[in-house]
């Protein structure tokens, strides 16, 4: 594993943005970084997360339902954190923005556009 300081920036970027385009899982993103960038097993990994190696394995594997507080700290060695990104929009995402006279319609009545 002898990578530059560059290359290990390119990859962490990189997973950066496939995590944040939606196309890479969490816990995938989590063991590319911990396999590719450190080269650490399991157990050492997360130890210097100070989470328990089996938090960890459970994140890797997308199991259960990790903190914050978890997440974050798997993801502090390479200068990322968990946070907020607007999604991509594809044929079947939708945003409340789509169609706003849905949320001005009554339940049972017409919408505004209806009494125009």
């Amino acid at each position: 594993m002898n990578m530059t300081v560059e290359e290990r920036g390119a990859l962490i970027d990189n997973i950066q943005q496939e995590m944040a385009a939606g196309r890479l899982p969490i816990g995938d993103a989590v063991k590319r970084l911990r396999t590719e960038v450190t080269g650490l097993h399991q157990h050492l990994f997360a130890r210097m997360c100070r989470i328990s190696l089996r938090t960890l394995i459970h994140i890797e594997h997308g199991d259960g339902n990790p903190t914050l507080k978890s997440l974050n700290a798997v993801f502090q060695p390479f200068g990322l954190q968990m946070g907020v990104v607007k999604v991509q929009r594809t044929s079947r995402a939708r945003s409340l923005f789509d169609e706003p006279e849905r949320s001005e319609r009554s339940p049972g009545g017409p919408g505004p556009s209806a009494l125009a």
